[in-house]
């Protein structure tokens, strides 16, 4: 019995770093981690992909382009709030800050996803190509989070 107390805290640490790791590329000076996106209702409403971009590097570099086969137009967008107004303007390029990092969150800079090829389920995954003015091109996989989600299952136990 004494065996299984002390086993339970040690299983419940365990479990909440598992789930706290975030998956995480690297091209050149940076390193890109917690990829996400939100579940859509149907194809017809644009998706979203959010992730962060940390550059270890002493040059800051650009995120100037994305790709991926789940839409049509991936674009880079910003969200801007003007007298109470708020828009997406499209953002020709994202800067990542030298030894900085730069977040793509709900109500900033964000991937925008227009024409998916099909509804993003929460559960599903798919690929995307981020390309940068410096480090080049590299490809990460989005997860696909509950439509009301605020950040990824991977952040959530986190600390």
């Amino acid at each position: 019995m004494k065996t299984l107390l002390y086993s339970v805290p040690f299983l419940l640490i365990a479990s909440s770093a598992i789930a706290g790791s975030c998956p995480q590329w690297t091209v050149g000076d940076l390193v890109i981690d917690a990829a996400w996106s939100k579940a859509t209702i149907g194809d017809a409403r644009p998706g979203i992909i959010y992730f962060t971009v940390t550059n270890t590097g002493a040059e800051a570099d650009n995120l100037t382009g994305i790709a991926t086969p789940a839409a049509e137009m991936p674009m880079l967008h910003e969200t801007v709030v003007t007298d109470g107004i708020a828009s997406m303007p499209h953002a020709p390029a994202i800067p990542v800050p030298a030894n900085g990092s730069v977040s793509l969150a709900p109500g900033g800079y964000h991937g925008m996803l227009m024409g998916l090829t099909a509804a993003l389920a929460k559960g599903d995954t798919f690929p995307a190509t981020l390309t940068f003015e410096r480090a080049g091109t590299v490809e990460i996989e989005v997860a696909v989070e509950a439509l009301t989600a605020r950040e990824p299952t991977c952040r959530q136990d986190a600390s």
